[in-house]
């Protein structure tokens, strides 16, 4: 497929590699086409790797991925533009974390709202789907190096064609078929989101570089 990557930072470098690295045609968007870290990342991630401005990326893509820091999101997908979102699958992996008064940090938005929601009202016609937001960016396209993959993902959306094509892609990263869960409409992001501050204090006790992830265990 063709995909866009909003965002330059880690979460982004990640996402985008691995998808040039299983064979899709990715840009990475950035605020200005010619960004330094755009630009560098596009030249080592090999073919079918490009980088762009926001609204270049999202024009050429299939599936938009927003990569970008929650607080910055909706400036972002607005730079990227209505029109090039219409219709597509926009992969919301953004938390909306406040650090204006320091670390760690506080939600912009949360209990009866989410940055995936707010996203979906503002581009009605994207086709929101959150996910990947709740683990570090490692995780996310090699859940296999931690517990040989015995751990769980989640995703939320109101539209199930595109989760469909979230959960392909989930796949295509190595997730577990029955580690993958869909648990319902785009609401369900709130819940997702207002895990990121117990994720935090969890990440501040574990020793430095050690993954860790939310393994859901039944009787």
């Amino acid at each position: 497929m063709k995909i866009a990557v909003l965002g330059t930072g880690m979460v982004g470098h990640t996402l985008a590699g691995k998808l040039v690295a299983l064979g899709h045609e990715v840009m990475m968007g950035s605020r200005e086409a010619g960004n330094p870290k755009g630009m560098a990342w596009a030249a080592q991630a090999g073919p079918g790797a490009s980088s762009g401005s926001f609204a270049q990326a999202a024009a050429m893509a299939e599936v938009v991925v927003n990569a970008t820091p929650g607080m910055v999101s909706l400036a972002a997908l607005s730079e990227a533009g209505e029109a090039n979102l219409a219709g597509k699958v926009l992969v919301d992996v953004s938390n909306p974390l406040d650090f204006s008064a320091g670390f760690p940090p506080s939600l912009s938005v949360c209990n009866t709202d989410s940055i995936a929601e707010t996203i979906q009202r503002s581009f009605p016609k994207a086709r929101v789907v959150k996910a990947l937001n709740t683990l570090e960016a490692p995780l996310m396209v090699d859940p296999l190096r931690l517990a040989e993959g015995a751990h769980d993902v989640f995703l939320a959306g109101n539209d199930d064609d595109a989760k469909a094509t979230v959960v392909a892609l989930l796949r295509e990263f190595g997730w577990i078929p029955e580690r993958i869960h869909d648990l319902g409409g785009l609401d369900v992001a709130r819940g997702l989101e207002m895990w990121m501050p117990l994720w935090l204090r969890i990440f501040m006790r574990q020793p430095k570089d050690k993954l860790f992830n939310i393994s859901i265990v039944s009787e």
